[in-house]
């Protein structure tokens, strides 16, 4: 019999394309890195220098990345004010993957942005620029009209409330009303002690300290979830509850069933940073695609897994979770071959452990000592190597017929394999510009058989305040010679 796991493959596959519709509090998360070297002559607190800042979105906006990354066609409508932020959570909403959405303007609102000061990998400080008030008449109005409008093609209805104001004053009631009378389930993120006001969502999805004040019980042990759980499901009809309980897993207690609890499944946890997002939006999608509630919470937890060990607010990728799900026991090789998505995440969370990210390239057929050396010299350089490797139709276009020797699946898993490669990341144009505007590298590596005008992205990468470091070549090592003697005997 197949593992379980393994079972839910397929409906990753299903979830491409689902409709979700997302209501709920939007804001933005910015980042701003720097370094800490001395503490201020005018206050006892540390002067930040600053070295980079990156913006992404959060709240319901980060339900929709996730959804967008598992390939579902997400729809969302929220409430913004007329200031910058909206115009740039506009933009990054513009850029997902098959996303719709109305973005209620509020001339009275502020767009919530929250705004992180990191060194060294650590918090030092947020600061939170937002409106925490109900909507006036004119925005209730519409909102109505937006959900009105995008209800019926909808599979799934998700309320990510984040206490900005948005789903108060009865619209959460009004969502949850119009999505039962057309028969689409109802997934809510909540906030705030009272769940009175989700009554009758299909499923709720606290974490362990939102579910300990919502019951008034104490949530100390699995037992005491489920009790605390039950009495929700009691009070206000809800269809199951799936409390998140952090290194505990996650606890569905559905309504007339038995309890279920998954472990969880995360091999190192960097930060919890929007996994409550992936959750309701990898459930919502699965409850989209028809799955059993079981499934659907299941796949959940193993999003869940994938996310906390990344640095940030992030996603979990259809392709991540499909490995996850195939791989339970998948090697430290195979976990470095990822796709430019997840790669990005992953550069943006070393980038905020002030961790220095390389980048270098190439089609690397039969690995030799030449490409060893090239690879010890620009892991020397950097704290982290992401090596770029030419797809297989990429290798043919321009090394020409019978290349490459190795298709490209087993040059990544060589390059993986190397103890000086964090990660490899497969490109199907022929060269990595394109891959190197969204890595954004800190230094790019090339042989020094290159000049430095003919490295590709040079003057990008030193554009943003990066270096080009040209490596040293070993003398007579190449891929084309290695074929050619072999051919002679």
């Amino acid at each position: 019999m197949r593992e379980p796991r393994s079972l839910l493959v397929p409906l990753v596959d299903a979830v491409a394309g689902v409709r979700v519709l997302c209501v709920g509090d939007v804001m933005l998360d910015r980042y701003v890195a720097g370094t800490v070297e001395r503490v201020s002559p005018e206050a006892p607190i540390p002067v930040l220098t600053v070295t980079g800042q990156s913006e992404m979105l959060g709240g319901a906006g980060n339900v929709i990345r996730n959804l967008a990354a598992l390939n579902a066609s997400p729809h969302l409508v929220a409430a913004v004010g007329n200031d910058a932020a909206a115009t740039t959570i506009a933009r990054q909403l513009t850029a997902l993957h098959d996303s719709v959405f109305t973005l209620v303007p509020e001339a009275s609102r502020q767009t919530a942005v929250k705004v992180r000061y990191l060194a060294g990998g650590q918090q030092m400080l947020r600061a939170d620029h937002e409106t925490r008030a109900p909507l006036g008449e004119a925005a209730r109005t519409a909102v109505r009209e937006a959900v009105t409008t995008m209800m019926p093609d909808a599979a799934a209805v998700v309320l990510s409330d984040y206490g900005k104001g948005v789903l108060a004053e009865g619209i959460a009631a009004e969502v949850i009303a119009a999505a039962r009378a057309a028969a689409k389930p109802v997934i809510v993120d909540p906030k705030g002690r009272d769940f009175g006001r989700y009554a009758g969502a299909d499923v709720i999805t606290p974490n362990r300290l939102e579910l300990s004040e919502a019951a008034s019980m104490p949530v100390a042990t699995v037992d005491d979830v489920v009790r605390a759980a039950q009495a929700l499901l009691d009070a206000h009809g809800f269809g199951a509850v799936l409390a998140t309980l952090g290194k505990d897993g996650m606890a569905l207690v559905p309504q007339g069933g038995a309890p279920l609890l998954l472990a969880a499944e995360a091999r190192e946890v960097f930060d919890v940073s929007g996994a409550g997002d992936t959750v309701v939006a990898t459930l919502s999608a699965a409850l989209a695609a028809g799955a059993p509630l079981a499934d659907a919470a299941a796949l959940a937890n193993a999003a869940a897994a994938i996310v906390v060990g990344k640095v940030g607010t992030a996603v979990a990728y259809a392709s991540e979770l499909v490995d996850a799900l195939r791989h339970q026991d998948i090697s430290a090789a195979e976990a470095k071959i990822v796709t430019p998505g997840s790669a990005r995440d992953w550069t943006e969370g070393w980038r905020r452990r002030s961790l220095k990210v390389g980048f270098t390239n190439g089609c690397f057929d039969l690995l030799h000592p030449g490409h060893v050396s090239l690879l010890a010299q620009a892991r020397r350089v950097c704290d982290r190597l992401i090596v770029g490797l030419n797809s297989d139709t990429s290798v043919a276009r321009l090394k020409g017929p019978g290349r490459p020797v190795q298709g490209e699946a087993a040059r990544a898993t060589v390059l993986a394999s190397l103890a000086d490669v964090d990660m490899v990341v497969i490109f199907a144009e022929d060269t990595p510009l394109r891959l190197i505007e969204a890595l954004r590298p800190d230094v790019l590596i090339k042989g020094a058989d290159y000049r430095l005008d003919q490295v590709v992205g040079a003057d990008l990468v030193r554009g943003w305040g990066g270096s080009v470091v040209l490596a040293r070549i070993e003398a007579g090592h190449s891929t084309t010679a290695t074929i050619a003697r072999l051919s002679t005997h």
